[in-house]
């Protein structure tokens, strides 16, 4: 079993690029169990209450969370940093993220990232 462990921007896949991300992600990675840092649906949340297809996204992003995803509380309270904390505690094997500079940073420290490639494909970037 692997730790993985979704962004917000992953969580809001599934509407804006049309990925079944937990489906797709269960035929890419051994035994997956999803994780979530608790900034992570408070940003969700925060989005979800806006106009258009990023607070559909949210909405629905938010939903998947809360039924497929273990929420992990951690002390910072930036979504970004938190996927640092639980990579600094080996509590994740993987990080699932569109966001370039988190990626940067997380490859940076050794953790795997998952991400998109082209329109619809996931891709795994090893440190």
């Amino acid at each position: 079993m692997v730790i993985v462990a979704l962004d917000t921007n992953a969580l809001m896949v599934p509407v804006e690029l049309e990925i079944r991300i937990f489906e797709e992600l269960e035929l890419l990675l051994p035994s997956p169990e999803f994780v979530i840092p608790e900034p992570v649906l408070q940003e969700l949340s925060s989005l979800k209450n806006g106009k258009g297809v990023a607070s559909r996204a949210a909405r629905v992003g938010l939903d998947l969370a809360k039924m497929r995803c273990k929420i992990i509380k951690t002390e910072n309270a930036a979504a970004d940093e938190s996927f640092l904390e639980l990579s600094y505690t080996s509590q994740i094997d993987y990080v699932v993220t569109n966001d370039l500079s988190l990626r940067d940073r997380l490859l940076g420290a050794g953790i795997p990232v998952v991400g998109v490639r082209g329109q619809n494909t996931l891709h795994i970037m090893e440190p």
